[in-house]
């Protein structure tokens, strides 16, 4: 059998654990990476460097390819659509791909459909003209309120939450609006994500009980395989843990969040696996209140148990839907999977972490995405499974395993 060509662009982690699958299905993965020596360039034989936004490049990357994917939403529109127009298989679509990509064109499109979200605004124009707005809007639903940049946020750059009035004035509100309204011009790696922000996102602010993630992949021919909904735990905007299945989740809340996901998959022709994060508002007594807050188009931090938890992990499970393969299950293989982040400390760890690691749990399942470290940088995460009864014993497991590998025990 001739291997299949998948071309991804991206070098992070992401793609670098797609290379794990691919090398096991005998597909042939091509990545677009940033450097020679980044997380994926160290684990893949075809990886030529170079920007999303090179067309030559991604041309180049795209020839002979049966898809073209992403492991970031931070693409180039009028490049993918013109590729699209050549007939190279772009998936997910750039229609779909906006979604993920632009915050107020996914609000839109939730609007569109009926499901249920934050109550949101847009705020443009001057100063003044956005205070305005976002006072409004506080004056209809609330203090406080979240802003967020419409594009290139991530790891809570682009978010910050408003509490009062006056903040609006000065502090870092005051910074953003400033920024917006003399035409954006941020910088890359700043509190607004980066690029030039033109406009703000204003939303609600949900007195949310935990955060959930339902993932699935959808194929296509329009075949979707969906997982557990799972728990995330959220530590400075980013992504710590996350709980497979989400204990002590509603059944019917868990249909819900599920039925959520594969009617945006289906509605907005998404292909791949999709990542739709939830608000859950749970009270003792009343139904569980579900509220969309952001998507992502591909394999995603709230998926990394689906290596060792599920049938078919969430990067094997993304390479068999863009090439549009039949599905691999998504059952769970246990009771409860629980992962952990490897997030980079105040010290680097000693040469020894790994090996002191392995050998405080030898069941604990290490990733490590071969990144130099850097503090408050995504470096692995570990997963254990166990019981539906044993989660906290496995969070604690996992905890310390990581505290080793991060040069804190």
């Amino acid at each position: 059998m001739s291997a299949p060509i998948v071309a991804v662009i991206g070098g992070g982690q992401l793609a670098r654990m797609m290379q794990e699958e691919a090398s096991a299905l005998g597909i042939h993965l091509r990545a677009l990476v940033e450097a020679p020596d980044g997380s994926t360039a160290l684990v893949t034989v075809d990886s030529p460097v170079g920007a999303a936004d090179d067309a030559g490049a991604v041309r180049a990357l795209a020839a002979g390819a049966g898809a073209l994917t992403f492991e970031h939403e931070h693409q180039d529109d009028a490049l993918l659509r013109a590729l699209a127009a050549e007939g190279v298989r772009v998936r997910p679509s750039p229609d779909a791909l906006l979604l993920a990509r632009d915050k107020i064109a996914m609000r839109r499109a939730m609007d569109v459909a009926g499901l249920p979200q934050p109550a949101w605004t847009e705020a443009t124009g001057d100063g003044a003209a956005i205070r305005a707005t976002v006072r409004g809007f506080a004056a209809e639903h609330g203090w406080p309120v979240i802003l967020k940049t419409p594009r290139g946020g991530y790891d809570g750059h682009g978010v910050l939450l408003v509490r009062q009035e006056s903040d609006l004035e000065a502090g870092r509100a005051g910074q953003w609006i400033d920024a917006v309204a003399t035409g954006g011009a941020t910088g890359g790696g700043g509190s607004l994500g980066g690029g030039a922000v033109t406009s703000l996102l204003v939303e609600q602010a949900i007195p949310f009980t935990r955060e959930l993630a339902a993932l699935q992949a959808r194929s296509p021919s329009g075949r979707i395989a969906s997982w557990p909904v799972v728990e995330t735990i959220q530590a400075d905007g980013m992504c710590s843990e996350a709980l497979a299945p989400a204990p002590g989740l509603d059944p019917a809340a868990a249909d819900e969040a599920m039925r959520i996901g594969r009617e945006i998959a289906e509605r907005f022709d998404v292909t791949g696996v999709l990542a739709v994060e939830l608000f859950a508002v749970e009270a003792f007594g009343e139904p569980t209140r579900l509220f969309v807050n952001e998507l992502a188009m591909r394999p995603h931090n709230s998926g990394h148990w689906t290596q060792d938890g599920a049938v078919t992990s969430q990067f094997a499970q993304h390479l068999r839907a863009v090439l549009d393969l039949p599905l691999g299950s998504a059952e769970p293989t246990a009771g409860a999977c629980v992962m952990v982040n490897l997030i980079g400390g105040r010290h680097e760890p000693g040469e020894d972490a790994l090996a002191r690691a392995m050998a405080a749990d030898p069941e604990a399942r290490i990733h490590l995405y071969g990144k130099s470290w850097r503090t408050g940088r995504k470096l692995g995460h570990v997963n254990l499974v166990g019981p539906a009864d044993g989660v906290e014993a496995l969070r604690e497991r996992a905890r310390a395993v990581v505290a080793i590998l991060r040069g804190d025990a």
